[in-house]
């Protein structure tokens, strides 16, 4: 399983450790990744994903899973995330 965010595509990232010294060793920056189940209000389901602490806090800042995947765009969400960003379209567009 690849250490990706499946909301904001947030990955790894690699620079350098820099000692006193000034002695440059390669190291990789992981992303915070939390396993997570988020509620669809529209749809009434559960949905079990792997996102970054700091998506975390953007879901619950956009009011819900619901709201935040219709503001995202649709190239940064993972297959997962674009499956259920088209479902709630078609179920909001089916009540409207």
């Amino acid at each position: 399983m690849s250490r990706v965010c499946e909301l904001t595509t947030k990955a790894v990232m690699t620079g350098n450790n820099v000692s006193h010294a000034n002695n440059k060793t390669r190291r990789r920056f992981l992303p915070n990744l939390c396993q997570v189940t988020l509620m669809s209000d529209v749809l009434g389901e559960k949905f079990r994903l792997r996102v970054a602490a700091s998506t975390l806090r953007s879901v619950e800042h956009r009011g819900g899973l619901d709201a935040y995947l219709a503001k995202a765009k649709t190239a940064e969400l993972s297959q997962r995330a674009r499956l259920i960003k088209r479902r709630i379209a078609q179920k909001q567009a089916e009540a409207a």
